[in-house]
């Protein structure tokens, strides 16, 4: 396994220090601690994740769920863990049920997906009918200083409307 795949299998560094940094915040941690205890970790999971696909695989199931992990805990000799490991898994599910609630923001208003949809074409009607009247009015005005431009051009020249010219006085 080359270098970059064991970098793929870890916790992120970073993670991994603010934890510790959250728990320790008064002590420094040697840099090689930090990598031990980011092996430690690391190795944790793969323990815990391999138990726990055993469990679901004789369970015949295709997905390992929250118990099956709780089961390779008791499993594997770290019971300690389960009631933390249980909070967690309660508090997950309160967060996730908290996201479907607000993703049905749209359902408790009480108008129609397709109520909704005819509004929003509405709003970039008006939006891109504004657009373009703004490029008409920016249009206008450039064609506008053109012109003035041009006026002020063709009375500086000679020759102009306000120039004299002896040699018109000639006829």
């Amino acid at each position: 396994m080359s270098n970059n795949d064991d970098e793929d299998l870890t916790i992120p560094r970073a993670a991994m220090n603010k934890m510790i940094k959250e728990i320790l915040p008064t002590i420094r941690v040697a840099n090689d601690s930090r990598e031990l205890i980011l092996n430690c970790c690391t190795e944790f999971i793969h323990l815990i994740s391999s138990e726990a696909n055993e469990i679901c695989n004789q369970q015949t199931k295709k997905t390992i769920s929250p118990e099956h992990v709780l089961q390779a805990l008791d499993k594997l000799g770290f019971g300690d863990f389960r009631q933390a490991a249980q909070e967690v898994v309660e508090d997950c599910k309160q967060v996730a049920a908290k996201r479907r609630r607000q993703s049905t923001r749209l359902e408790h208003l009480g108008i129609p997906e397709e109520e909704l949809l005819r509004q929003q074409q509405e709003l970039f009607a008006k939006a891109r009918e504004e657009q373009a009247q703004a490029e008409q009015a920016q249009w206008q005005m450039m064609q506008q200083q053109q012109f003035a431009a041009q006026m002020a051009q063709a009375q500086q020249a000679p020759g102009g409307p306000n120039s004299s010219n002896a040699d018109d006085d000639e006829y």
